[in-house]
């Protein structure tokens, strides 16, 4: 089971500059601890905590960022497919690794209103801006004339090694969706190990009709302690205030053992890929727990 970052972009700090450097800091720190792939996510209409938006921060990480996959998260629906194409070409040229792009259809929420989209047609939407994405990356000249209309696009720079796509969703209309259309399917943090088994064995199910291996990864908040005791002390609190509406036991902490052996179960159930995220927003503490999540991946390594 291969170790990742998913990034916090979002962050309550007074200076709109601290939280940026933030995540610099976080990415090297990813970096330095071996981790195997580095992600930020997507969201739009945010505030009052600062909200650093994905494509670029993921331009000024790279930076920190060394051949390993990296990517972004995309709410496929809120975004113009050919300008969507043209950042991932851009992104994907400068980095000198694998470009994956996480996509999804996204929640009709206040970002929907906000962005002046309806969100009754996101199903459609997605698929049609996904199928037009892969065709300008190929080097087409593309024509738009359903959800998104447009004429005769084409884009330069083309992604130097394609783009990978992990689609997420938890329904089993999105894990069919995932499977048809995706290299890869990547299971919400807030699901239990319950719901993640029996969505990795539907989404396995609707695969199996192509005949192709495809990326089963798994986001989860994290925190990983000097000992058991110490990450108690630190991530209980968090926990007890109702962190992000979770259910009990889907965060993980512990010393590196503790976290490891609770990643260690998603295994059996066909997850490869784990994209940890930072469970206390403290940044001293949120680095140290990066650095030992080097230590969480030598240990999965080791099963």
């Amino acid at each position: 089971m291969r170790v990742g970052m998913s990034l916090s972009s979002a962050h309550r700090v007074e200076d709109a500059r601290e939280g940026a450097r933030w995540m610099v800091e976080r990415a090297a720190a990813a970096r330095d601890a071996g981790l195997d792939s580095l992600f930020v996510g997507d969201h739009h209409v945010t505030g009052p905590g600062k909200y650093y938006q994905n494509v670029p921060i993921m331009g000024r990480i790279l930076a920190e960022w060394q051949g390993r996959p990296a990517g972004c998260l995309f709410l496929l629906p809120l975004w113009h497919p050919v300008l969507l194409a043209e950042q991932v070409g851009t992104l994907a040229s400068i980095h000198d690794g694998r470009f994956i792009m996480q996509c999804a259809v996204g929640p009709a929420d206040a970002q929907f209103s906000g962005m002046g989209i309806d969100p009754h047609f996101r199903p459609s939407m997605f698929e049609e801006s996904l199928d037009i994405m892969r065709r300008l990356w190929a080097g087409e000249t593309v024509s738009g004339s359903r959800r998104f209309s447009f004429t005769d696009a084409r884009i330069a720079p083309l992604p130097p090694e394609g783009v990978e796509v992990w689609i997420g969703g938890e329904a089993d209309a999105a894990l069919e969706r995932a499977a048809r259309l995706g290299d890869g399917w990547l299971a919400a943090p807030g699901v239990s190990i319950e719901d993640a088994a029996m969505m990795a064995t539907r989404f396995m199910q609707h695969r199996a009709v192509l005949d192709e291996p495809a990326v089963v990864a798994i986001r989860r908040d994290i925190y990983v302690g000097e000992s058991d005791e110490e990450a108690e002390q630190v991530a209980r609190p968090i926990l007890d205030r109702g962190y992000r509406g979770f259910a009990p036991g889907v965060a993980i902490y512990g010393s590196a053992e503790t976290v490891a052996r609770k990643l260690r179960a998603f295994a059996p159930h066909g997850y490869s890929e784990v994209l940890a995220r930072n469970l206390v927003p403290d940044q001293a503490l949120a680095l140290k727990s990066i650095e030992r999540l080097g230590r969480v991946r030598e240990l999965l390594a080791e099963a």
